[in-house]
């Protein structure tokens, strides 16, 4: 019998229900939904929940227009994200059976609490990372280091010759030339200590050729 009576209830609501929402006029709904501090700014893809009617969704395209069909007094709920929720009710007794409206979302700023990243699990392992890490040198160092000889003379088996050092070397190679145009050039060939070298050079060379 409770159940009997709670099933006629249930139908009783609901045929009421529908008899009160059947007897509000059918009316198309169509607006755009714009920025409220600037309405040239169009807000696209706005979630429309119609709360009178089972909390039935439609949406607005991305030029930020919309157009349904609802009832008279109906309840929309306008949401988007980064905005705050508007809520519009629909006038008894439209013209026309139309009813057009630009909507106004304003936006909503958020402020969320700091959040400290801390990569270590634990005190210990921060100390350990600390104590290993190998701090960069700073320009006083770095230029330090390039200017080294050891950087240079690595630095000069690589690196091509300049024009002005090319210009430089020509240049002392023919001053060189000019103050010994007048001195007598001497000939290698009749150079006894050469001599004596080259045929020490060549006795070395024989000698280390038998030992092998």
């Amino acid at each position: 019998m409770k159940y009997l009576i709670a099933i006629l209830f249930l139908f009783a609501t609901i045929g009421a229900f529908a008899q009160n929402h059947e007897e509000r006029p059918i009316v198309q709904f169509t607006g755009i939904v714009h920025n409220a501090d600037s309405s040239n700014v169009i807000v696209p893809y706005v979630t429309i929940t119609n709360t009178s009617v089972r909390n039935t969704i439609s949406l607005s395209n991305y030029k930020g227009y919309f157009s349904f069909v609802a009832h008279e007094q109906d309840t929309l709920r306008f949401t988007c994200v980064g905005y705050g929720p508007v809520t519009v009710v629909i006038p008894a007794n439209v013209p026309n059976k139309s009813y057009t409206l630009q909507v106004s979302l304003k936006a909503q700023i958020i402020n969320l609490p700091t959040f400290h990243v801390f990569p270590w699990a634990t005190t210990d392992e921060f100390k350990k990372d600390f104590l290993a890490i190998k701090l960069a040198d700073d320009d006083l160092d770095i230029a330090r280091k390039n200017v080294s000889r050891t950087s240079m003379v690595a630095l000069s088996n690589v690196l091509p010759r300049d024009a002005q050092e090319i210009q430089s070397a020509n240049a002392q190679g023919m001053h060189t030339s000019i103050l010994n145009s007048h001195s007598l050039t001497p000939n290698p060939l009749l150079n006894p200590l050469a001599w004596g070298s080259l045929i020490k050079q060549i006795t070395e060379s024989d000698n280390k050729s038998s030992n092998n």
